[in-house]
């Protein structure tokens, strides 16, 4: 595969019309039909379902679409590396991170760092540990801003200074905003708003207990404290998830009991070649946070 024709797919399957994707790409619509034939044939699969006005992705086409984007993100990622790899301390450093107060810490060693080194830029890239993993593998990601439960043990870390708390999320005329902290059994009947990602729901599940057949899940939220908080004031349910300053008024927020809390780390891979300004982000994060750990 090369990589001029998966950037060619990706526009195909993004704009779903040959003609338009043809126009976007300066090339002529036979000559981008031959390409993506040739890919299907090259694969021996069917990447799209082709009517008169329009193509749609197939299951193998949606696959090959998220790995073709790994690949080019990949591709342009290694060139900026390149294209700065005789100047002193510069280029791009890529961060993944879910939602954690620790933003906030990472946010004051960035600045801190580009006031040392300011040709230097940072790429955020916000998803949950699995995909953030995911892509640090793939070499897409520098670093992994990882929340527990998560094993890291094939990683380089430091850990982050501030932990997540848990709290349920509601309006302030629910009924349980009258406790100053909520049991699991305070939740048995009512709808609530869980976490998707599958270690953190486990984490939830044993909080709860034997309260958690009685508890109704009403939805699964993968991130943006923001969509929790239109969700819950909208009545879908309790929100259970971690403690961020809301502002707004209709909301409030109780703490769990037995308290819940997460750390948080920031990963590298180990024996991993890194740009000069990825090894400098880590000896001033070294020194900005904690000692690493092994």
């Amino acid at each position: 595969m090369e990589l001029r024709v998966l950037k060619y797919f990706l526009v195909v399957a993004r704009e779903e019309n040959i003609t338009r994707a043809a126009k976007q790409l300066h090339v002529t619509q036979p000559t981008l039909s031959r390409q993506l034939g040739q890919l299907e044939e090259e694969l021996d699969v069917q990447l799209f379902r082709r009517s008169k006005h329009s193509i749609i992705l197939t299951s193998d086409g949606l696959l090959l679409r998220r790995r073709a984007q790994e690949l080019v993100e990949l591709a342009n990622k290694t060139e900026r590396e390149l294209q700065h790899q005789e100047e002193v301390i510069s280029g791009e450093i890529s961060i993944g991170c879910g939602e954690t107060k620790n933003i906030s810490c990472l946010a004051s060693a960035m600045a801190g760092f580009r006031r040392l080194y300011p040709d230097v830029t940072f790429e955020i890239y916000t998803a949950i540990a699995d995909d953030v993993k995911e892509r640090m593998e793939n070499g897409s990601l520098d670093f992994g801003i990882l929340l527990e439960p998560v094993d890291i043990s094939k990683y380089n870390f430091l850990r982050m200074p501030d932990t997540d708390t848990w709290s349920v999320l509601m309006r302030k005329d629910h009924p349980l905003a009258q406790k100053k902290t909520i049991r699991a059994e305070d939740l048995e009947g009512y709808p609530v708003i869980m976490a998707k990602r599958e270690s953190v729901r486990n984490q939830i599940e044993h909080w709860a207990g034997p309260s958690l057949k009685k508890i109704r899940q009403a939805a699964v939220v993968n991130l943006s404290f923001y969509n929790k908080e239109a969700l819950v004031e909208q009545g879908v349910g309790l929100s259970i998830g971690f403690s961020f300053p809301q502002a707004n008024p209709h909301l409030c927020q109780r703490l769990m009991e037995p308290l819940l809390e997460n750390g948080c780390f920031m990963a590298w891979k180990k024996n991993q070649f890194h740009t000069a300004a990825v090894d400098k982000f880590i000896e001033y994060a070294q020194s900005y946070f904690t000692s690493p750990e092994d």
